[in-house]
């Protein structure tokens, strides 16, 4: 068996936990100790070590309120792709989760646990630049729509000496606060280009950040996600890959082959060129829901890693951006890791749905079977961002197209609700239910996107207000009561948990808008618009609902005064509406209400007939 089970993403911080506190850190904390994970990130409380760091450095509190992001954004400006969004961070925020922090170290390493502490990875707040006038930082490009207000990181020039200063100061400060167990992680050039391609600039980075970790910890290895070979292979030739990697001593260095089960790196770099490495799932971007997995790929794909010439892995791990969606690929995952080689997935998931219900049920069973070979089992170099059109903004020009057959999903609906009565009374059940019948609504909003757009374009007014009225009037408020039925699909909890965190109202204020632009605008002016979207009920009625309701009538009212659509004109308004609802301040409720298997039923008995004619008419 490998040495290292390793378990989560520098974005899972923002997009699951941001707003944890420590009862459910101990929940996940025991969960990952009965899954056999034992490295993992301990991210939490970083911000007030930092804080203490660059006030002795001579900044001044403005010069750090305006560098650090505020919670739902802080995963970003970890790596210096981020500052200044949403913030400022107020200093009670730091201190609770100072001491949250203390509990997660002392959980983790309870149960044996290796805990990855931060370390300093080169970036630096502008103030930095006041207090030391010689100091050498270049800036970076900007990042992912952003521009200069809140991205463009300062970098400080490896070969100067304020890197080691500042690097061996925050690590050593960090070690006094929370001890160490001698495995740090840092990410110079996540999503961002380096400004040199020259192999001699990339080790020399590499090197000064190891150099900052071992003055203060000489047993010091760095672990180190390898997303950005992957994200930027343009970039990332041989040489400059060999570069980054050797500029760290050999054995040093553990790379996380962050996407291995879709774009593994370690094939195209001789293993890392001797450095030790993980085979990672990612799985999830932005914590979308959506039913998906490569359960193929992930059974066969450890095993293969392994039998690479001159293989260096030393372990497998999960790094999924954000959490609580497809329990199912997160179990096998997590198994694969005590087996020496690929499972029977059809025996093992005949075996999953009856751990899961707690008993043995044929109609389960086959659901799972099917779903087994259709949502899971995308192959090829399957990216998982759910682009279905209920969660995105309203076009003429949107992705419908699947890796699987629809057909499969709503038989495996028709087969779970026939299993309701022997099984209706299990909590794992009743959310499997709620989950299968969101995905068999999320595929039907699109038949009904293409009966608008057909509508549209063939100029019928009529089959346009028909299929635009069943989506806007019946089928987005069903799916909104399906998932304000169930807990773990409610905005209003999303929303409560920020607000709890809070010690004033305008803290609360704060956390609310944070929560909200995550999941919606993700920045200002939609810069990441939707790359977070969720579906919980409320924010289908309150934001995807209003986003159709408004496409619905441009499109009717284009057909009416013969006047064209304008896409760019339809962003411009529908912004106006996303960003009402960031700033709506309404409450949502936080506990589940509705009978879960009765809504499920009743979505069922009016949209499946429909849902297997458009079937048979696409396979046909």
């Amino acid at each position: 068996m490998d040495r290292f089970r390793y378990y989560q993403n520098v974005c899972t911080q923002s997009y699951s936990y941001v707003w944890w506190d420590w009862p459910r850190w101990e929940r996940e904390i025991d969960w990952m100790a009965l899954n056999g994970i034992n490295l993992a990130l301990a991210f939490t409380g970083q911000e007030a070590v930092w804080q203490r760091v660059y006030l002795s450095l001579g900044l001044n509190q403005s010069e750090i309120d305006e560098y650090v992001t505020g919670p739902a954004f802080l995963a970003w400006n970890r790596m210096g792709n981020l500052h200044a969004w949403a913030g400022p961070l107020p200093l009670s925020w730091n201190l609770k989760q100072l001491y949250l922090q203390y509990r997660i170290l002392e959980r983790m390493r309870s149960l044996g646990m290796i805990p990855v502490l931060p370390a300093f990875a080169g970036h630096v707040p502008r103030g930095v630049l006041r207090a030391f006038p010689r100091i050498n930082v270049t800036r970076l490009g900007s990042w992912s729509n952003f521009d200069c207000t809140y991205s463009c990181a300062y970098l400080l020039d490896p070969g100067d000496p304020m890197f080691q200063v500042i690097g061996t100061l925050f690590l050593k400060e960090l070690i006094r606060e929370f001890g160490t167990d001698h495995i740090y992680n840092a990410d110079t050039f996540n999503e961002m280009r380096p400004l040199s391609s020259d192999p001699a600039y990339l080790s020399g980075v590499s090197a000064a950040v190891f150099k900052s970790m071992t003055a203060a910890d000489p047993d010091a290895p760095w672990l180190m996600q390898g997303w950005l070979f992957q994200h930027q292979p343009d970039f990332w030739q041989p040489a400059q890959v060999r570069a980054l990697l050797r500029g760290v001593p050999t054995g040093r260095m553990i790379v996380l082959d962050l996407f291995a089960e879709s774009k593994p790196v370690y094939q195209r770099t001789e293993s890392f060129y001797g450095q030790p490495f993980i085979w990672c799932m990612l799985h999830n971007f932005g914590g979308n829901h959506g039913l998906f997995g490569m359960m193929e790929s992930i059974n066969r794909g450890p095993f293969d890693a392994r039998r690479f010439p001159s293989s260096t892995l030393v372990g497998t791990g999960l790094a999924p951006e954000g959490i609580e969606q497809n329990d199912v690929v997160y179990e096998l995952m997590s198994e694969l890791g005590w087996h020496q080689e690929p499972l029977d997935l059809q025996q093992w998931v005949a075996n999953y749905a009856e751990r899961r219900y707690g008993t043995r049920n044929a109609e389960a069973a086959g659901a799972w079977q099917l779903l087994l070979r259709s949502v899971y089992n995308c192959s090829g170099p399957c990216v998982n961002h759910n682009h279905s059109p209920l969660v995105r903004r309203p076009s003429l020009r949107m992705a419908t197209e699947l890796w699987y057959n629809k057909s499969d999903v709503y038989e495996a609906w028709r087969l779970l609700l026939g299993a309701a009565a022997e099984l209706g009374a299990s909590p794992t059940f009743r959310y499997d239910l709620v989950d299968v019948t969101r995905q068999a609504v999320q595929q039907l909003v699109s038949e009904y996107y293409l009966e608008i757009k057909q509508a549209f374009e063939s100029r019928s007014l009529p089959e346009l207000l028909t299929a635009g009225g069943v989506l806007l009037y019946d089928l987005l408020p069903e799916l909104d009561g399906l998932l304000a039925s169930d807990p773990h699909f409610l905005l209003g909890r999303w929303l409560e948990q920020a607000r709890a965190t809070a010690t004033s109202d305008r803290e609360a204020e704060l956390y609310d808008l944070n929560a909200r632009n995550q999941v919606t605008l993700w920045g200002p002016n939609g810069n990441i618009l939707d790359y977070a979207n969720k579906q919980l009920g409320g924010l289908v009625l309150d934001y995807y609902r209003v986003r159709w309701s408004l496409f619905v009538s441009a499109l009717v009212e284009s057909l009416n005064t013969g006047t064209p659509f304008h896409q760019e004109q339809f962003n411009q308004a529908v912004f106006q509406l996303e960003r009402g609802f960031v700033y709506n301040g309404k409450r949502y409720p936080s506990q589940p209400a509705g009978n879960t298997l009765e809504i499920a039923r009743k979505i069922f008995l009016k949209y499946y007939p429909h849902a297997m004619r458009r079937g048979r008419a696409g396979a046909a």
